[in-house]
């Protein structure tokens, strides 16, 4: 698609990086943009040799900071649409195909919804995306059925100015809550999910992320209905 491109935040990913950003272009015919999140290995060269857009954190900032680098670099190389991908391979190709393609409206936020019963998904995913599918779905007023699913499709313009702040995952559910304030379109797409990913490495902390999860929807709803930052959390 025209003006469109990949996302893949990598962190010490060089074990399973290489299939990913291979079959994203194969599949998706875009640019792919590999962020750099500090990795301690070779995640970079490894990007580099596949062909991917390299651009890089000194040191690691987490997965929602290394989402905003790549989409401003999106933003300055004219995209207009990013499909974020982890760079652990358990998002197929295929599944980010039709995040890619699921909406004709470029200013929409596609969301990729797993069913982790069927994939397969640790108990402890399954537990944490329950709570953040809860409270983001009680806070915005709509149903959401994935809320930390990683594979979906950034408006690029539109989601930067957003203003999420949050650096690790909980950013993910905050342009979540924002997208719905900002009366953006959301999309919900069905896709498959591999459990456990190649090389079976998870920088997800099971009970520690969704708390923070519901800090920053908490905290982000109070910024929505009053009209004033809150303390980053």
């Amino acid at each position: 698609m025209v003006g469109a491109c990949a996302i893949v935040p990598a962190f010490d990913a060089c074990s399973t990086l290489a299939p990913v950003v291979t079959g994203l272009r194969a599949a998706l015919a875009v640019p792919v943009i590999v962020v750099d999140d500090g990795s301690r290995d070779a995640t970079e060269l490894v990007a580099r040799d596949c062909g991917a857009i390299v651009v890089g954190h000194p040191e690691n900032r987490g997965k929602g900071a290394a989402l905003r680098t790549g989409l401003a670099e999106a933003a300055r190389r004219g995209m207009t649409m990013a499909v974020a991908v982890d760079a652990d391979g358990q998002h197929p190709a295929e599944s980010a195909l039709s995040v890619l393609r699921g909406s004709d409206d470029p200013r929409a936020l596609v969301l990729g919804v797993r069913d982790l019963v069927r994939d397969g998904a640790p108990a402890s995913n399954q537990f944490g995306n329950k709570v953040s599918n809860f409270f983001l779905s009680t806070f915005s007023g709509r149903r959401l059925r994935d809320t930390a699913c990683g594979l979906r499709r950034y408006p690029v313009a539109e989601t930067l100015a957003l203003g999420a702040r949050a650096d690790r995952y909980e950013f993910e559910a905050e342009v979540v809550l924002r997208a719905i304030a900002a009366r953006l379109v959301i999309v919900e797409v069905s896709v498959v999910a591999v459990y456990p990913p190649p090389g079976g490495q998870t920088h997800r902390r099971s009970v520690a992320d969704p708390m923070r999860i519901v800090a920053v929807v908490a905290r982000t709803a109070a910024e929505l209905r009053f009209g004033r930052k809150t303390r980053r959390v």
